[in-house]
């Protein structure tokens, strides 16, 4: 099974026996090379089939430190197309999408632009050893730039960036919400038929981040909510006074709490982020917060064995999010 050989690169891939502690190492994969670690505490692994031809770069999730909690907190949304600079030498232009109306997570991208560094001329060497199948996975925050890192490799897939085709498919595993929901309207359209996958542990709060916050400006542009005021001076007194309350009640709220997540995520996020990075210049935050899940979820569903075994504890935030639940919910469901 596919993701119980990546839940093996997930493990195996650093040195620490409580973090691979009853998960099997991978049996057709080895691993090649690792990346430095890079811009918020980003790291990348590097397993390959040498028979078969096939490279997994593994992204690294949040490591206990602040600089890499960072990555998860610096959250406002940027467009899914532009340039982030790192230093005077280097510049990330990026692509993830090509809809206007696609928008990312701004300390995922820079986590995703700091890899790419190293990442994109693996990749050409890959290519040039005859690889053409490339998995992208990564648990939690890995999972999370995964959704980006194979966004970028598909882009640049479409222009050509190897010559011949690659192939590229994406194992995220408990990953958070990666961007907005026309980002994954993009994402889902262009992996359809089982090229992206995020398993999920439906017991696990960390897919259910970031907060999430849907105002009007949020919608396609054809829609009744955007601008009501047509339909309110269409309506007599006191209706349109009435209706004039309710819209406004319902509205400034929402774009209230965007503004504040756009604050205290993005802006003064971003003051702690020129601590580590002190050139960096992210692209303007945009006025939305309507993170959405992407891609094709295979949900790992708690049973009363597992309930048992790894019971609700306050104090352990992480009960559910690691890989050894994962792994048992896994083999309970699809080997059984």
């Amino acid at each position: 099974m596919e993701y119980e050989e990546i839940l093996g690169v997930f493990a195996h891939s650093i040195s620490d026996s409580s973090f691979s502690k009853g998960i099997p190492k991978p049996k057709t994969l080895i691993k090649e090379s690792e990346s430095p670690t890079v811009g918020l505490e980003n790291k990348w692994y590097l397993w390959v089939n040498e028979t078969e031809k096939i490279a997994v770069f593994s992204i690294r999730g949040t490591v206990p430190n602040q600089t890499s909690w960072l990555a998860n907190f610096y959250s406002a949304m940027i467009p899914a197309q532009g340039k982030m600079k790192f230093r005077t030498d280097y510049t990330f232009d990026y692509s993830f999408s090509k809809d206007p109306n696609a928008y990312v997570h701004v300390g995922w991208t820079l986590s995703t632009g700091a890899l790419a560094e190293s990442l994109l001329p693996k990749m050409k060497e890959l290519t040039q050893r005859g690889y053409r199948d490339f998995i992208i996975t990564g648990h939690s925050q890995g999972g999370a730039i995964t959704y980006l890192v194979a966004s970028m490799l598909m882009e640049m897939n479409d222009a050509g960036a190897w010559g011949e085709k690659i192939r590229i498919k994406s194992y995220a595993s408990a990953a958070p919400k990666p961007g907005n929901l026309f980002f994954a309207y993009d994402y889902e359209n262009r992996t359809m038929g089982g090229w992206a996958f995020n398993v999920v542990n439906a017991a696990d709060w960390v897919p259910e981040v970031p907060f999430s916050i849907q105002t009007v400006n949020d919608f396609n542009e054809t829609n009744p909510f955007s601008d009501a005021s047509g339909f309110i001076k269409q309506q007599k007194f006191p209706k349109n006074i009435v209706f004039k309350r309710v819209y406004n009640k319902l509205d400034r709220p929402t774009k209230k709490s965007q503004k504040n997540f756009e604050k205290y995520f993005g802006k003064m996020a971003g003051k702690q982020v020129l601590k580590t990075i002190p050139e960096f210049e992210a692209p303007p935050f945009l006025e939305s917060n309507h993170y959405s899940r992407a891609g094709t979820f295979i949900v790992l569903q708690p049973n009363e064995e597992y309930k048992k075994r790894f019971p609700d504890l306050k104090e352990k935030i992480f009960q559910h999010h690691m890989l050894q639940p994962y792994y048992f919910l896994f083999k309970k469901q699809f080997s059984e």
